[in-house]
C-alpha cells in the first residue's frame, strides 16, 4: 500500500497536469471499487474547475468549483493515469511499466478533462476508491475527521508524542502506524524510522525515553523528507510525472531485508523478521533496543 511519500509524489504530479482543467464529462467502466461510485454525484462534476489538489494522510483531495470534492484513496492497487492532449499517458502511481491492453481492463472511472485531456483511475484490485462530496458533507467527512496531524507539520512534534504516548502499553509500531496519532505513516516507513532511532519495534510506548521521542520525530520528519525527494518507493515500482522511477526502496536500512546483515558499519548483526501487529516487521536486535 502506498504510504504518505508515494501518495505526495502523486498529488505533485496530479497538481502540475490537471488543476485549472474543467471536467467535460465522466466514464464509469466500473463503479464497484471498496465503496460503490456514485453515478449521479459524479455526473455533478461536469462543467467543474479542478481547482486545487491536495493531500491529507494518504488520501488525495480534489478541490473543484461550487463547492465540489473528490476524495480518492489508492488502496493497495490504485493509480492515477495522465493523458496529454497529444494522447500520450504520463505515469503518475505505481505499476511495473505502461501496457495498453492490460492497462485498460482495469481502468474503472474515466475523466474526460479540457483540452482533449484525460485522468484515469485504473485499480486491478479495486481496494481503493473515489467518494463526491459537497462542502457540507467534505467538513464532516469520517475518512478525514479523525486524523492525527501530519507528520512533516509542526503539531507532530516532542510534546504531542510525550503526552499521548503517556501510560500506553501498546507497542510503538502499533502506535506510529495508528492513523489517530500521527497519519499518513505505514509498515514500510515505520521500519525505517525505528532503525534509525535505534528503538525496537515491539517496546512499550510508555518505556520511550525523552531522548528517544525527539529521534523518532526527528526522524520520521527526515526520512519522509528524503523519500519524497527520490520520488516515493513502493515494492514496486513507482514513477513519477516525468517516468523517473522512485528509488527510495534503494535506502531501505532494514524494510525487506531479512537475514541481511545491519547496515551499521560497526554492528556485525543481521537484521531480523518478526510479526509485530500483524504486519512483517524488520530490525537488528543489536542496533535497536
Amino acid at each position: 500500500m502506498p504510504e504518505l511519500p508515494e501518495v505526495e509524489v502523486v498529488k505533485r504530479s496530479l497538481e502540475k497536469n490537471i488543476r485549472n482543467l474543467t471536467v467535460k464529462k465522466v466514464k464509469i467502466n466500473d463503479g464497484n471499487l471498496r465503496y460503490k461510485v456514485n453515478n449521479l454525484l459524479i455526473s455533478k462534476l461536469v462543467g467543474k474547475k479542478i481547482k486545487k489538489i491536495e493531500r491529507r494522510s494518504k488520501f488525495l483531495i480534489f478541490a473543484l468549483d461550487k463547492d465540489a470534492y473528490i476524495l480518492a484513496h489508492l488502496g493497495m492497487t490504485g493509480k492515477f493515469f495522465f493523458v496529454s492532449k497529444k494522447n500520450i499517458k504520463f505515469k503518475t502511481s505505481f505499476y511495473y511499466n505502461i501496457e495498453e491492453e492490460k492497462d485498460e481492463k482495469h481502468d474503472r472511472v474515466i475523466f474526460f478533462l479540457g483540452n482533449n485531456q484525460k485522468l484515469i483511475f485504473n485499480d486491478v484490485r479495486k481496494f481503493g476508491f473515489i467518494k463526491i462530496y459537497n462542502k457540507l458533507k467534505y467538513n464532516n467527512c469520517t475518512h478525514l475527521k479523525n486524523l492525527g496531524p501530519e507528520p512533516l507539520g509542526k503539531k507532530y512534534n516532542f510534546e504531542y508524542f510525550k503526552k499521548y504516548i503517556f501510560g500506553k502499553k501498546r507497542n510503538i509500531k502499533n502506535i506510529l502506524m495508528d492513523q489517530k496519532f500521527v497519519s499518513g505513516l505505514g509498515n514500510i516507513y515505520v521500519n525505517e524510522i525505528l532503525f534509525f532511532s535505534g528503538v525496537k519495534p515491539s517496546r512499550k510506548a510508555k518505556n520511550i525515553n525523552d531522548s528517544e521521542i525527539i529521534k523518532i520525530v526527528k526522524n520520521t520528519k527526515t526520512i519522509l523528507k528524503n523519500s519524497i525527494k527520490f520520488g516515493g518507493s513502493s515494492i514496486k515500482d513507482f514513477s513519477s510525472d516525468n517516468g523517473k522511477k522512485g528509488d527510495y526502496q534503494q535506502h531501505f536500512k532494514v524494510y525487506g531485508r531479512k537475514g541481511k546483515r545491519c547496515s551499521n558499519i560497526d554492528c556485525n548483526g543481521r537484521v531480523i523478521r518478526t510479526v509485530i501487529s500483524n504486519r512483517g516487521s524488520f530490525f537488528c536486535k543489536r542496533c535497536q533496543k
